[in-house]
């Protein structure tokens, strides 16, 4: 509540040069709140661009320190790993092999880069033949995730992870139950000290588009909509996250993060908890593509973005801008 009129009164007077403007700012955008996404492909000396995300690649393996030791320079404490593998089944049997891609990439990075934080991304699509996230079960020509039979392979997939290095898992499949399955697994295992980001509030987006072309992840038919929440929705998003906090998950995250800063907001204010918001890839190849036109001025723009995910309430942000933000916020 204001307590003085105009002219007594005059907001102006904080907001007349940057140093004051800096001593009253609210929301400080920091390098600690950044988590860098890294896709991850087999082969050796690869670093392919991504096309419909200009400045992201996948890297092979054997070139993963090199880009570890970028973020580690640039201050930012943790990355998360996307795995596209050679071979795809019907099961995705590789994102849970002892020899899989991301088992062989956290061995890398942990090996190499032992200062930085691994997260691993617990999915199928990736990994399966048919891009959906888990076991798919069909009755004639009709064709969907067996949510239950998903659970028993996500088990597996965690307890892989973490016996590979992974310092913390993100189930991101939005199985009814994966929290409690993959809380349960990784107790059982040992593995009581890993903590689980999950993919809480997670939404059938048409944000993904550049996404689902970086990790060869599109379905090969349908959708993901009996799984992935209906943008529509606000007060189911509260539901799947007080069920995962019920079931044990330590952060829960909202994704994608532009389009729903309401529900960061609500998911902050309503659970006190440690939130993360995904900018997404539409999200970044958005702005990307718009400022290679010259249309809008890319630094400006980003910064502003993510900082108003950090003041709607995410504590912890997944951002392809990362390394570009970091460079930035020592400039500045």
């Amino acid at each position: 509540m204001l307590t003085g009129r105009f002219p007594q009164l005059r907001l102006r007077r904080l907001r007349k040069n940057e140093n004051i403007r800096r001593m009253v700012r609210e929301t400080v955008l920091t390098v600690d709140d950044f988590i860098y996404p890294i896709f991850v492909v087999e082969g050796e000396n690869k670093k392919e661009e991504i096309p419909s995300m200009p400045g992201q690649f996948r890297y092979s393996i054997d070139r993963l320190p090199e880009i570890g030791e970028l973020v580690l320079k640039a201050g930012i404490p943790a990355v998360i790993l996307f795995g596209i593998p050679e071979h795809k089944d019907e099961l995705g049997s590789d994102s849970y092999s002892e020899e899989g891609i991301i088992q062989r990439a956290v061995r890398k990075l942990k090996k190499e880069c032992p200062e930085l934080y691994v997260i691993t991304d617990v999915c199928f699509c990736e990994y399966t033949s048919h891009g959906h996230c888990g076991y798919l079960a069909c009755s004639g020509e009709v064709c969907d995730v067996d949510n239950d039979k998903t659970l028993e392979l996500l088990k597996k997939q965690v307890i892989s992870h973490a016996e590979a290095g992974a310092d913390m898992v993100a189930p991101s499949g939005m199985m009814d139950g994966m929290i409690k399955a993959i809380r349960e697994a990784l107790d059982s295992a040992g593995f009581s000290d890993i903590p689980i980001m999950s993919y809480a509030a997670k939404y059938a987006s048409a944000y993904y588009g550049p996404f689902r072309d970086a990790a060869e992840s599109t379905p090969a038919f349908g959708d993901r909509r009996t799984y992935q929440m209906d943008p529509a929705n606000f007060n189911e998003a509260l539901r799947e996250v007080a069920l995962d906090i019920q079931e044990g998950a330590d952060i829960v995250m909202v994704k994608p993060a532009l389009a729903y800063m309401d529900v960061i907001r609500a998911v902050k204010e309503t659970f006190k908890y440690p939130t993360a918001a995904y900018n997404v890839s539409g999200e970044y190849s958005m702005v990307k593509a718009a400022a290679m036109k010259g249309w809008i001025d890319e630094r400006r723009v980003v910064l502003e973005t993510l900082t108003s995910m950090k003041r709607a309430g995410a504590d912890l942000i997944l951002t392809y801008h990362a390394l570009d933000v970091a460079e930035w916020l020592k400039e500045s």
